[in-house]
């Protein structure tokens, strides 16, 4: 607010107890300014950009009126309009704002008016649906609506058996093909899955879903409490831990052969297994020689070998996604539960934060961030709630992430890097949420039961 006329003719000593609305401006430019930055930062590293790309879907065309191409149409374009939507590099035209009739091949398309206002495109995705007995075509395209000269970018033709599944699964890969060629050349996630633990009848199972939170599903049916999965970079198998008749163990699911396959009993707590990048490693933490502790072992379980050695449990080890020379973990040896990181050998050992409760750390692809729950002001009467925080691993900076929207822990990063999954109560219950790597764009993606510790595959 400005000053107002009135306020000019106010006694000199009247005018000297008001508040001073330049001094309130700078008070504010110096809260605001610092935040813009940092959140710039954060989109920079994670590549979100800056600016986003404006980009028109209309919905794909189908011929007939077959009652099955109805709904499998419908299936790919709701896929195909969120998986764009949430991708976080593309601004979505609505599509109210579309021009009348379908779009379904290259010479449907009416450049001027996708390009003008009110809908203003840069970019079209276009295309149709053909569905014969069994089988379904998919045929679509990427248009730069701003050059009509020359103006396909991408397109495709999908063949796929007619049912709701591939038509969700075409549309997928549809979506990543864009996504790919606007983002930087960075593969999408469209394809990709989350592993959790889901709760129910007194114990805990390791599921899998899509990475949308569509198709979930039980991966074991152990009739125990199993936790921390942890699916290795190939995809192939999902190292977890699960209280057995020795006591908690570190176990190993092939997803090839849907069974678990052997890795060696350690003795003590096993707990929170992490693959290397190059998935010929594992770490996870050990009580075996009576306090918890940071071992590492081949991923066949052979030659183990201890990392720390203090006093104080040291749990929840996580890889340097980039480089896999480095570590992060918690560490309880100065009381509360830090974040430190050290070289994958155990030495150069360094204290990341520095006050509060601190927990679950996850790496970034690109090694420069680590996304991590912390309690800020931890203790009797101390406001502030468990929320995520994302910090920048050389300069120490960090920002928040959510904002007391009940408790949230156990950050796991997308592949591309541009989005994080977590737990949070903020339902009522514990599910599983996503959002993009800057905060924004948050999502619940369960719904039913409690499901917690979500960890995304690696491709």
């Amino acid at each position: 607010m400005f000053p107002s006329a009135s306020n000019v003719n106010m006694p000199h000593a009247q005018r000297r107890n008001q508040p001073s609305h330049f001094a309130l401006l700078l008070v504010l430019l110096l809260i605001f300014v610092p935040f813009v930055h940092a959140q710039d930062w954060i989109r920079t590293g994670t590549g979100l950009g800056v600016e986003k790309i404006r980009l028109a879907v209309p919905d794909f065309k189908t011929g007939g009126t077959d009652a099955q191409s109805a709904v499998l149409v419908k299936v790919f374009n709701d896929t195909l309009w969120n998986d764009l939507n949430r991708a976080g590099i593309f601004d979505m035209d609505s599509k109210s704002f579309y021009p009348l009739g379908a779009v379904g091949t290259p010479a449907d398309v009416n450049f001027s008016a996708w390009s003008s206002a009110p809908v203003n495109a840069a970019l079209l995705a276009f295309g149709n649906m053909s569905v014969t007995g069994s089988n379904m075509t998919v045929q679509g395209w990427l248009y730069d609506v701003k050059n009509v000269t020359s103006p396909q970018v991408l397109g495709k033709q999908y063949q796929d058996a007619a049912t709701e599944q591939e038509s969700r699964i075409t549309a997928h890969k549809f979506a990543d093909e864009i996504i790919f060629r606007l983002g930087g050349g960075i593969p999408g996630i469209a394809e990709s899955k989350i592993f959790f633990v889901h709760g129910g009848d007194g114990h805990k199972e390791i599921w899998g879903m899509d990475y949308d939170g569509a198709n979930p599903h039980a991966i074991t049916h152990l009739g125990t409490f199993s936790l921390s999965p942890r699916v290795s970079p190939d995809g192939s198998r999902v190292a977890f831990s699960s209280y057995t008749k020795t006591g908690w163990e570190i176990l190993m699911y092939s997803l090839d052969l849907n069974r678990l396959v052997a890795f060696p009993k350690f003795g003590g707590t096993n707990l929170s297994p992490s693959w290397s990048p190059d998935g010929t490693k594992i770490a996870f933490s050990s009580s075996r020689s009576g306090d918890p502790e940071i071992y590492l072992a081949d991923s066949s379980g052979a030659n183990l070998k201890r990392l720390t050695n203090s006093k104080g449990p040291d749990v929840s080890p996580v890889w340097n996604r980039k480089t896999g020379s480095q570590i992060a973990w918690v560490s309880g040896r100065t009381g509360l539960p830090q974040i430190y990181t050290m070289e994958s050998d155990g030495t150069n050992i360094q204290r990341i934060t520095d006050q509060g409760y601190a927990v679950s750390p996850a790496w970034s692809p690109n090694g420069q961030f680590l996304v991590f729950a912390w309690t800020r002001r931890y203790g009797p009467g101390q406001p502030g709630g468990e929320d995520l925080y994302i910090m920048d691993i050389v300069s120490k900076q960090f920002v928040q992430l959510t904002h007391d929207a009940g408790r949230n822990d156990f950050p796991s990063w997308s592949p591309d890097g541009r989005h994080i999954v977590f737990q949070s109560t903020r339902s009522g219950s514990e599910q599983i949420w996503s959002m993009l790597a800057d905060g924004t764009q948050q999502m619940q993606l369960t719904f039913s039961g409690s499901n917690t510790q979500p960890n995304w595959s690696w491709q």
